[in-house]
């Protein structure tokens, strides 16, 4: 998962941020986890980084402070694994179901990336990124050229395979995902980036699942 990055609007480091009596990277691990996904840390803050270990192991960034696109790259440079799964700590409204979905699509179909959309906008977390999309990926860092979601486009094209984007409204009609708290799909997606945003949240569902 990637941390929170500076995290500048919320004023502390994001991923330790109390949402409901828990830090917001233990509701991001208790969505992996329920995804039966195995996780670590990406793009962490280096002075939380021992903070966050205690959750989950952390891999450092190999260029820290130039954005999520690091942790990425770091991600992927770290694990033998083909698919590696990119969810940030400040979506706790997510549902487990959306990312094992994304997953069983990015196996079956083999895309370069794997992305859900909302309202016909494609958002660029959570993806499902092969490996195999590490060189372009970190060439397009070493090139200045730091957006995720324009490094995943670059990958898809030197690949010569389209993304994949899948609609999160038509997923949730025919009940390949559900949220069991039954929240809107459009507030899925809920980015928790201020103390304000924290608030208006507090009274949401969340997509925990016993």
């Amino acid at each position: 998962m990637l941390a929170g990055g500076q995290s500048a609007r919320m004023g502390a480091d994001k991923a330790l941020v109390e949402f409901r009596g828990r830090p917001l990277i233990a509701h991001a691990l208790d969505i992996l986890a329920a995804a039966g996904v195995p996780a670590f840390i990406a793009g962490a803050r280096t002075e939380s980084a021992a903070r966050l270990n205690a959750y989950a192991s952390v891999i450092p960034d190999i260029e820290p402070g130039r954005g999520p696109l690091t942790g990425v790259c770091s991600a992927l440079t770290s694990t033998v694994a083909e698919w590696a799964v990119f969810l940030p700590v400040d979506v706790p409204l997510l549902p487990a179901s959306l990312v094992a979905c994304l997953l069983r699509h990015a196996r079956i179909t083999h895309a370069p990336v794997t992305l859900v959309a909302v309202n016909g906008f494609p958002q660029t977390f959570p993806a499902v990124v092969p490996r195999r999309a590490l060189p372009v990926l970190q060439r397009e860092l070493r090139d200045g050229r730091l957006g995720c979601f324009a490094a995943f486009q670059a990958a898809a094209r030197e690949l010569d395979k389209p993304a994949s984007i899948l609609p999160a409204e038509i997923l949730a009609q025919c009940g390949q995902v559900l949220h069991p708290g039954a929240l809107p799909v459009a507030q899925w997606f809920f980015n928790l980036n201020t103390q304000r945003d924290l608030a208006a949240a507090a009274s949401r569902p969340i997509s925990r699942v016993s």
